[in-house]
Formats: structure tokens, sequence, C-alpha cells
């Protein structure tokens, strides 16, 4: 059985425009974030062992760390 709705619901009143411009915003911050996770992966990654162990940090926790420092995660 097939249902309709009537009336103005919220995502038919936000125009194309919005919905391109929004989806654009998120691929922007998305990007953000992945720029920020590769570049903290990278520098990390770069870091000798003993300069890991001086922030208190291990090889094993670069990863989580990078993701942490972009997502929040």
């Amino acid at each position: 059985m097939a249902y309709t709705t009537y009336g103005n619901s919220a995502a038919a009143s936000t125009s194309l425009r919005d919905r391109i411009a929004a989806r654009f915003d998120a691929i922007r911050e998305a990007a953000a974030k992945r720029r920020i996770y590769r570049t903290t992966l990278s520098e990390l990654s770069a870091l000798s062992n003993r300069d890991l162990n001086d922030l208190g940090l291990s090889r094993s926790m670069i990863r989580s760390v990078a993701l942490e420092a972009a997502y929040g995660k």
C-alpha cells in the first residue's frame, strides 16, 4: 500500500540549491578532517621511538591518536 504525505515537509521546503550547498559543505568538512588525519599520521610516523616515548606514545598508538585528532573519536 502506498502512503502519500500532503503539505510542506521540512525536506520538501529546502531548495535544490540548499541541498547541493549542504552536500558540498559536508564534502569540504570531510576533506579537511581527512587532511588533518593524514598530516597527524605523517608527522607522528616521522618521529623516532624516543621522541614518541617523550610524548607518552608508542608506534601502535599513532593511528588512534591521528583518528582522535581528526574525528574526535
